[in-house]
């Protein structure tokens, strides 16, 4: 019988629209979400998302900007997490397609291990990505390319994105 794991991978990825969400040059990102989102759940190492009054987190406040948008779930693993990330060809056409939609942000995205059946908040969220800018890569704030082991002493090896 194989042990429970006693951590999973959080992760929180923000991006702020052109344009307001609403806005019919955001049609196609947004027509996608739930698509997107069930391939998510369906994927071999899924865990949970945060999700708002509708089927995504989009309504879901992070700052007080609103054209501020973030996406957050947590993973079985690293392996899992890049597996949908970079290896699942509708999530990565619309990821391809991102600055169609989105500002570019510096730290967007930022990795970290979380006890198991911990479902993280967005403030949680948004203070590992300050972490991380504050800090760099480090075992409480990481990247798939700087990835860290678990607490537990899993390993983790590098990912390289493969969505330029």
């Amino acid at each position: 019988m194989t042990a429970e794991p006693a951590f999973e991978l959080a992760q929180i990825n923000i991006a702020r629209f052109r344009l307001p969400a609403d806005h019919v040059a955001n049609r196609d990102f947004m027509d996608a979400l739930d698509h997107v989102n069930a391939i998510a759940e369906a994927s071999d190492g899924f865990v949970w998302r945060l999700v708002g009054d509708g089927n995504d987190a989009t309504d879901v406040p992070v700052t007080d900007d609103p054209l501020l948008i973030a996406n957050m779930s947590v993973w079985r693993d690293l392996d899992a997490l890049a597996a949908f990330v970079y290896r699942q060809p509708d999530h990565l056409s619309i990821m391809r397609r991102r600055k169609e939609w989105f500002d570019h942000i510096g730290f967007y995205q930022v990795l970290w291990w979380v006890p198991a059946g911990h479902r993280p908040t967005v403030a949680e969220g948004m203070a590992q990505l300050a972490l991380l800018q504050a800090d760099g890569p480090t075992a409480a704030a990481f990247t798939f390319k700087r990835p860290f082991a678990a607490p537990d002493g899993t390993p983790a090896s590098p990912v390289r994105d493969e969505c330029a």
